[in-house]
C-alpha cells in the first residue's frame, strides 16, 4: 500500500513539473490572477473560489484533459532508485540490440553523406531560401535540387525485421529448454503477451453484441438503432470537451463527421496562436537550412504516397509536415519513455566533445522507407497545416515510434511480432505449420503492415477505422491482431499455396478488406 502511494506521489510529482513548463501554465495562472478582480472570489476564501471559478470557465477541465493526456504516455511506474535507462527500457540486451540497431542505421547515413559529398547540413543561399518559400504550397510538382536516384532510404521494414530475428536474451541461451512457440516463430524472445481470453477482456467493446461503426452501419440493421444514437451521444462528448470520455467513446468507432474533432480532444490538441507560430518558426528553419533527411524524405514520399490512389494529391501536405518534424526539437522528449536515443552529430573538427555535439537531425528521428506513410491518412481529417501537424506529431510520439524501435513494451513491434505468430500458432496451428514448411513464414508478410500501422495496406475508411481503436484503447495490439484475422479469413487460400511468393500473392491485396467484421470474427466467434 506504501508502495502504491509512494508510486503515486511521484507520478503527480512528474506531471506537475511537466505542466509547470507548458503554456497552459502560464494561462491558469495569468487566469488565476485575473479572477481576483472578481466580487465573487473572497480572500477568507480564496482557494475554494478560485477553483470554483476555474470549475466555471471550463479551465479546470482543460486541466484535467492535460494531465489525462499525460498519464497516456507516462512510462510505467519503477523503482525511485531505477537509472534513467531503466525507464527507457528496463531489459538489458534489448537497450543494447537497440544501441546496435541506431550505430548501423549511422553508419548507413554517414556513409551515404561520404559517397556524395553532401553535408549533413547547410544554410540555403538566399535565392534558394525565396524559391523554396515561393513553391511550399506546391512542393511536389517541383524537382529537388538533388539527384534523388542517388539517394537510397536508410532502411527498409525488412531489414529490421531480419535484426528482430536475431534478437536472443542471453540468459535463454545455455542450455535452456525453449518452448515448442519459440522453436516454431521467428521471434524467439521470451516476453508476456495477451491470449485470446485477455484480448477479450481488452478489448471487450469490439464483442458482438456491442454496436460497433464500421460494422452495424453495413448491415441490413436500421442505422437509427446505433448510428443515430452513436452520433448523438459523440456530439455530447465533443460539447464537454473530455478527454477521458472521448477515448471510451471512440472505441466503439468514430463517426466520419466527428473523427477530426474526437482524435484532437483525445491528443489534447487545440491549435492556440502560438502553436501556430510554432509551426511557423519549424517553417522557418526548413526555408533556411537544407538537411540530408531532406532528401531521404523527398525519396520516400516519391516512393510511397505519391505512388498511393488515395494519398498522391497529399504530397505537398507530406512535404511540409515531414520537413517541419525533422526540425522539431520538442520531438526529443519522448526518448525519455523511448528505448531509442537521437543520434547526435559533431561540429567538423570537434569529433567527440560533447560541447560541439548536437542532435541530428534535430528531432532526433532518422526517416525510413514508407515513414511518410504515417502522416498521409491524417490528410484526410485535417487540411490546415499547423493542425495536421499537431496532430500526426502527438500521434507518433504517443504510438509510432514504437514500431521502428526494440522495446519489450507490451505495444512495441518486438510484442506485436510475438502476439502475432503466438495468436497464429495457437489458434490455427495447421495453417501456421503448413507455411512454416514451405518457407513461409507468417511474420514475414504481415511484418510490412504491422510497421506502417496497416497504412497504405487497407482502404483509408477501414483504416481509420482501426485508427480508431488504437487510439480508444491507447494500444498498439490490435495491429497484431487484426494481422492474424486477416490470415484466418484467408486461410482457405493460404493452405493450397506451395512458395512464399503465393502466399504473398493471396495477401498482395488488403483493401477489399472490412476491419470490424474480421476482428469480430477472430475474437469473439471462430476462436474459443
Amino acid at each position: 500500500m506504501l508502495q502504491e502511494e509512494s508510486d503515486l506521489a511521484l507520478i503527480i510529482a512528474q506531471i506537475v513539473q511537466k505542466l509547470k513548463g507548458s503554456n497552459l501554465y502560464t494561462q491558469l495562472e495569468r487566469q488565476a490572477w485575473a479572477s481576483l478582480q472578481r466580487p465573487e472570489i473572497k480572500l477568507e476564501s480564496l482557494k475554494e473560489d478560485i477553483k470554483e471559478f476555474f470549475k466555471i470557465s471550463g479551465w479546470e477541465k482543460k486541466l484535467q484533459n492535460a494531465v489525462y493526456s499525460e498519464l497516456s504516455v507516462f512510462p510505467l511506474p519503477s523503482h525511485p532508485a531505477a537509472p534513467p535507462e531503466h525507464l527507457k527500457e528496463p531489459l538489458v540486451y534489448m537497450r543494447k540490440a537497440q544501441g546496435s540497431w541506431e550505430r548501423r542505421i549511422l553508419k548507413s547515413l554517414n556513409s551515404m553523406c561520404t559517397e556524395l559529398s553532401i553535408p549533413l547540413a547547410r544554410k540555403r543561399p538566399v535565392g534558394e531560401q525565396k524559391e523554396l518559400l515561393n513553391k511550399w504550397n506546391e512542393m511536389g510538382t517541383d524537382e529537388p535540387v538533388l539527384d534523388l536516384s542517388l539517394f537510397r532510404p536508410v532502411y527498409a521494414p525488412k531489414d529490421f525485421l531480419e535484426v528482430l530475428i536475431n534478437l536472443r536474451n542471453p540468459n535463454y541461451e545455455n542450455g535452456d529448454s525453449h518452448s515448442f512457440r519459440t522453436h516454431l516463430g521467428l521471434i524467439q524472445v521470451p516476453l508476456k503477451v495477451k491470449d485470446i481470453p485477455e484480448l477479450k477482456e481488452f478489448f471487450v467493446e469490439l464483442g458482438l453484441t456491442a454496436g460497433q461503426l464500421g460494422v452495424d452501419d453495413s448491415t441490413q440493421v436500421p442505422p437509427e438503432l446505433f448510428e443515430n444514437e452513436h452520433v448523438r451521444i459523440g456530439q455530447k462528448v465533443l460539447s464537454e470537451q473530455d478527454s477521458a470520455a472521448a477515448q471510451q467513446y471512440i472505441r466503439q468507432g468514430s463517426p466520419t463527421a466527428l473523427r477530426a474533432e474526437l482524435w484532437a480532444l483525445i491528443l489534447n490538441i487545440s491549435s492556440q496562436p502560438e502553436d501556430i507560430l510554432y509551426y511557423e518558426q519549424l517553417k522557418t528553419n526548413v526555408i533556411q537550412h537544407d538537411l540530408l533527411v531532406d532528401s531521404l524524405i523527398y525519396k520516400d514520399v516519391k516512393l510511397t504516397a505519391s505512388n498511393d490512389d488515395y494519398y498522391f494529391v497529399f504530397e505537398d501536405y507530406l512535404y511540409q509536415v515531414l520537413l517541419c518534424f525533422s526540425r522539431d526539437t520538442s520531438v526529443l522528449g519522448h526518448f525519455a519513455y523511448s528505448s531509442a536515443s537521437p543520434p547526435k552529430s559533431y561540429i567538423r573538427g570537434k569529433l567527440g566533445l560533447e560541447e560541439y555535439a548536437v542532435f541530428y537531425p534535430p528531432n532526433g528521428v532518422i526517416p525510413f522507407h514508407g515513414f511518410s506513410m504515417y502522416v498521409a491518412p491524417l490528410c484526410f481529417l485535417y487540411h490546415e497545416p499547423s493542425k495536421l501537424y499537431q496532430i500526426f506529431r502527438e500521434m507518433y510520439v504517443r504510438f509510432f515510434f514504437r514500431l521502428h524501435s526494440i522495446s519489450s513494451h507490451p505495444s512495441g513491434i518486438v510484442s506485436l511480432c510475438l502476439l502475432f505468430e503466438t495468436l497464429l500458432q495457437t489458434y490455427l496451428p495447421q495453417l501456421f505449420y503448413h507455411l512454416r514448411e514451405i518457407g513461409a513464414q507468417p511474420l514475414r508478410i504481415s511484418f510490412k503492415w504491422m510497421v506502417r500501422a496497416f497504412s497504405g495496406y487497407l482502404a483509408t475508411d477501414q483504416l481509420l477505422l482501426l485508427w480508431d481503436r488504437i487510439l480508444g484503447y491507447n494500444s498498439l495490439e490490435i495491429l497484431a491482431v487484426l494481422a492474424a484475422a486477416v490470415f484466418a479469413f484467408r486461410a482457405v487460400n493460404l493452405m493450397e499455396v506451395t512458395s512464399l511468393a503465393a502466399a504473398e500473392a493471396v495477401l498482395a491485396d488488403l483493401s477489399t478488406l472490412k476491419v470490424m467484421p474480421l476482428l469480430q470474427i477472430f475474437l469473439f466467434a471462430t476462436v474459443t
